[in-house]
């Protein structure tokens, strides 16, 4: 009539319950930097994307107008018709306005440039802000840096 209750019911012990946060603890250790690291380095490619496309939007801008937009129009002139623009393109250069860098940081632009092989300096200052760096600290630019050997 009554039914006899089960002796060998199965479930974690606070010691396997340990155990097993234990490893999580362990493999989430060796896991997070390395998606720290790739979410680092997707904002290093973002950056130099936009770069990539500003100068797109630069090159087309000069094609217009017969000269880059100069340093106090800045970035800007790609998204609004500077006043004194005579063949400013029938729409923007830029499909919307410039933004900060992934860091948060405005992009820095130059005319005339002072790098040898390009008419005008883009660049952001990487992830600390800060001129020059290493790695994620590194300036990302439209021009490249010649290193030269010491012998």
């Amino acid at each position: 009539m009554f039914k006899q209750m089960r002796t060998d019911e199965s479930g974690l012990t606070l010691i396997e319950l340990t155990i097993v946060i234990a490893i999580l603890g362990i493999l989430a250790a060796f896991i997070a930097p390395q998606v720290i690291t790739a979410i680092d380095d997707a904002k290093v490619g973002k950056a130099q994307l936009e770069i990539a496309n500003m100068g797109t939007a630069l090159t087309n801008y000069m094609r217009d107008v017969g000269t880059y937009p100069s340093t106090e129009e800045g970035l800007d002139a790609l998204w609004r018709a500077p006043s004194d623009a005579l063949n400013w393109g029938p729409e923007p250069y830029l499909t919307s306005p410039i933004t900060n860098d992934p860091w948060g940081n405005e992009y820095q632009y130059r005319y005339p440039g002072t790098h040898y092989g390009v008419p005008y300096d883009l660049f952001s200052y990487g992830k600390d802000g800060k001129v020059g760096g290493e790695d994620l600290n590194k300036d990302i630019t439209n021009w490249v840096e010649e290193e030269t050997e010491v012998n």
